[in-house]
């Protein structure tokens, strides 16, 4: 496989400089970084981005994450190894990607659940992951990034 061209963010370096910012603040409201990694790797299993999905993986495994809870993430709703929490974010995180799969992109039922487990600073934080997520997806994506590469 080889890459379509370097990527945006790499070619346009002005680019880079904000994206890790968002990046930054979304980590900054003190949810378990295990958490984050989940909402990442399970919206880019979503948009199909091997590099994300890559990243994701590698990086639960370092936060030392178990095989089983990594490789169900995909299947959160079947799989006994998530918290409530967990679930609540990881149906947000799917929601607030395909926003076009339903006339009510986020349902209330699935707003109601997040917002029973989370505030709305870390309501808010779950949402900049998601959305910095599906950016990085949708730069990776188009140009056919290389996983484990950057």
């Amino acid at each position: 496989m080889q890459a379509r061209m370097k990527n945006p963010a790499l070619i346009i370096p002005a680019a880079m400089k904000p994206i890790q910012e968002l990046m930054k603040a979304a980590q900054s409201q003190g949810l378990p970084q295990e958490l984050m990694e989940m909402i990442h790797l399970r919206v880019s299993q979503i948009n199909g981005c091997g590099f994300c999905v890559d990243a994701g993986l590698k990086n639960l495994r370092k936060l030392g994450e178990s095989d089983e809870r990594i490789g169900l993430v995909t299947a959160w709703r079947e799989a006994p190894y998530y918290t409530d929490a967990e679930r609540a974010a990881l149906e947000l995180a799917e929601a607030a990607t395909r926003l076009a799969d339903r006339a009510d992109a986020v349902p209330d039922d699935v707003w109601d659940n997040a917002a029973d487990h989370f505030d709305e600073r870390q309501l808010a934080s779950i949402l900049l992951m998601i959305a910095v997520t599906n950016l990085f997806n949708r730069l990776n994506a188009p140009i056919r990034q290389i996983a484990g590469t950057w």
